[in-house]
């Protein structure tokens, strides 16, 4: 079959397309604020002028919650398999998620501050940060079910984020209330698609939930506290809590306030971040094409290093670059950095430890360690930061990373050492 009549089979399979939409409005209800909720809680004139520290709390709770959820979402769509509950529940808070900004999560965080943090992190969590897991893998099992490719279907959610991503600065500036009320609105949209869109196939799948039931089955707590056992699980995570936490720090808890103070004002600042912002999901969507080749030419552990050291210079040049023009374009390795550190990540573990395991091991080597990491760290950075200001800072997690990398090019296993998964199809 040519690459002509697979893209247009692809487009006449409904559960393909209803996945997509459903990808999509997620990521456009969810990145229309979220790429300026650090921004929001941090502006004297467009948010709630918050402190470094207070930033780092909120940060730390939300990470806290969301790692909790985590879990219970995972066995809550063990049982569901491929069914739409959760997903609509998830859905509902998406739609309350202006009324809630403005007049519940603002007021609280003002007046009632630690109320305000807990509040705000269950709901945050409920709706975007521990439901965006489940999406994905509901989505990956749709893919296999009814034959269609995943990356295509997830494509769809990074489109969306770039696409309100650069509304999102213009409404910034002209009023904040203005983001959150659009996220109802996409939030709505995607409520109705998952109610009333449900394609004949999917009615039809009760033989895909009996299949599902033996292959997909969510790793219980007491399955991950064995793989906790093992010592080259643990040299993964120290890794992943001195590099990948650092950065998301640094990414989502600093650098928009950073950026947009270079500016000559702040309402250019935030204009133009939210453009800049979309730029760059969009050149990361595309290297999430590109990364795999890249890796079967040059390895696993090789891309990983690389994206270390794009993680490293872009933090570290950040720490001595004022002039916004060069911050702008520093902003950009964010597009290779990102997609070649997750991807050799999630290979590594497919390379090294027995495939039926490296779902669970990607998870608590990855995503847990990286919660736990933002749990433990946020509060502490936003303290630094506060008392020695931002390029500082950056100097201090730019030095983490770099200490971080020359750890795993010593300790992390070569392509070729102990491969226990599938190997790559050069080795």
């Amino acid at each position: 079959m040519n690459h002509n009549q697979k893209g247009t089979r692809t487009f006449k399979n409904a559960s393909y397309l209803q996945s997509s939409t459903s990808m999509l409005l997620f990521f456009a209800s969810w990145g229309i604020w979220w790429s300026f909720y650090q921004l929001w809680l941090t502006s004297d004139t467009n948010g709630l002028g918050l402190s470094g520290s207070q930033v780092g709390t909120i940060f730390s709770a939300n990470s806290l919650i969301s790692l909790i959820l985590m879990f219970v979402y995972g066995t809550i769509q063990d049982k569901l398999f491929i069914k739409r509950h959760l997903l609509i529940f998830n859905a509902v808070i998406s739609t309350l998620i202006g009324p809630f900004f403005i007049w519940v999560y603002a007021p609280l965080l003002v007046n009632h501050f630690a109320i305000g943090m807990w509040v705000g992190a269950v709901v945050l969590s409920t709706g975007f940060l521990s439901a965006v897991g489940i999406l994905e893998a509901v989505t990956e099992r749709f893919s296999r079910v009814f034959s269609f490719e995943y990356g295509q279907a997830r494509a769809w959610g990074s489109f969306g984020y770039a696409i309100v991503a650069l509304l999102a600065g213009v409404l910034f500036v002209i009023n904040p209330h203005l983001n959150f009320w659009f996220g109802s609105l996409f939030g709505v949209l995607l409520l109705l698609v998952l109610i009333f869109w449900v394609p004949k196939e999917e009615r039809d799948a009760n033989h895909a939930v009996e299949t599902l039931a033996r292959e997909d089955s969510v790793p219980k707590l007491s399955d991950m506290l064995r793989l906790l056992k093992m010592s080259e699980l643990w040299q993964v995570i120290i890794f992943i809590m001195f590099t990948w936490t650092f950065y998301n720090i640094f990414d989502s808890q600093m650098f928009p306030d950073f950026y947009t103070k270079l500016f000559s004002s702040v309402a250019v600042g935030q204009q133009t971040y939210g453009t800049l912002n979309s730029i760059q999901v969009f050149f990361e969507a595309l290297m999430l094409g590109i990364v795999p080749i890249v890796m079967q030419k040059v390895g696993v552990k090789r891309t990983l290093m690389i994206g270390v050291a794009i993680m490293f210079l872009r933090i570290g040049l950040c720490g001595f670059n004022a002039n916004p023009y060069a911050v702008s374009a520093i902003k950009m390795l964010h597009s290779l950095e990102v997609p070649m550190f997750t991807l050799s990540i999630f290979r590594y573990f497919t390379l090294h430890f027995n495939t039926k395991l490296s779902a669970s091991l990607y998870m608590i080597g990855f995503q847990i360690a990286a919660q736990i990491g933002q749990v433990i760290l946020s509060t502490p950075l936003g303290i630094l930061r506060d008392r020695v200001g931002y390029q500082n800072t950056f100097h201090v997690i730019a030095v983490i990373v770099l200490i971080a990398g020359v750890y795993a090019f010593f300790i992390l296993k070569k392509d070729t050492q102990h491969v226990d998964g599938t190997p790559l199809a050069n080795s």
